[in-house]
């Protein structure tokens, strides 16, 4: 069994990596807003909270103006509703920017990953305090997984220059940044069935989600 992974804390004893749930797409797909639907006895955006909170020591969650105002989250507001996640990505590195923080780095994750573990978390941002890089993403069979990935708060720049040219692919933009990648000899490890980075989308992902979930196939 792998020995525990957890993140090193910086000399003044702050949490080094800021944590980000995005929560801002309007799930058309999915017919209602799959953040709020319930997974394992809570909701998928608390879940997501509980394992970001748990990994970095913070959590905020980038949704648009009035959403999950009841739900006890702290929301950042997206600086560009509906223009998919590399608006809410800059949105989270501008919000840390502007907080006076320190922190070099963000964890930004979506909210329809259920399948996240702590473990992996906890690696990416061990990993990441150690690269010299401007993103540290993971790389699975279907290529870049920008939406569980740690972004440097100094490139936001970059990627607001790349938004800027009506670039809206995350791993577009991307191209932009110094990028450390971490294959599945890194990841692997959390997850012998490659469902770490499985998302979302409709109905019939949330009931397959659901019932790989409830037979213990994770």
């Amino acid at each position: 069994m792998l020995a525990d992974v957890r993140l090193e804390k910086s000399a003044d004893h702050s949490d080094p990596v800021a944590g980000y749930v995005t929560a801002g797409g309007a799930s058309r797909r999915f017919g209602s807003d799959k953040a709020l639907v319930e997974f394992g006895g809570k909701t998928l955006l608390s879940r997501m909270c509980e394992l970001v909170q748990a990994a970095t020591g913070s959590v905020r969650v980038v949704a648009p103006q009035g959403r999950y105002v009841d739900h006890g989250v702290t929301i950042v507001e997206d600086r560009w509703p509906d223009e998919g996640p590399l608006g809410g990505i800059i949105t989270a590195l501008l919000a840390t920017e502007d907080s006076g923080s320190k922190r070099e780095w963000n964890l930004v994750v979506s909210c329809d990953m259920p399948f996240l573990t702590l473990g992996w978390l906890e690696y990416l941002c061990m990993r990441t305090l150690s690269s010299d890089v401007e993103v540290v993403v993971p790389q699975s069979a279907y290529g870049l997984e920008p939406l569980c990935a740690c972004w440097r708060t100094a490139a936001a720049a970059l990627l607001r220059a790349a938004f800027d040219e009506n670039v809206r692919k995350v791993t577009e933009a991307m191209k932009r940044l110094r990028m450390e990648v971490l294959d599945e000899t890194h990841w692997k490890r959390f997850d012998s069935a490659g469902q770490l980075f499985w998302n979302m989308n409709t109905p019939q992902d949330y009931e397959s989600a659901l019932r790989t979930f409830r037979t213990g196939q994770t």
